[in-house]
């Protein structure tokens, strides 16, 4: 019975970063699709993110 008290209490945890997920600066939404479309920042912010974190 611990052991399954322990394991819901830690998955009520949050792993994800939520303010900094695609979702997070929403633009607008593709009336057909539901697409998102981020922001003119968001999108040269995830450019210079992948720019500088190239192996």
């Amino acid at each position: 019975m611990d052991n399954k008290a322990n394991k819901k209490a830690s998955l009520k945890q949050s792993i994800e970063k939520h303010d900094t997920a695609a979702w997070a600066n929403i633009e607008a939404v593709k009336s057909d699709s539901n697409v998102t479309i981020p922001s003119d920042t968001q999108i040269k912010n995830s450019k210079e993110y992948v720019d500088t974190n190239e192996k």
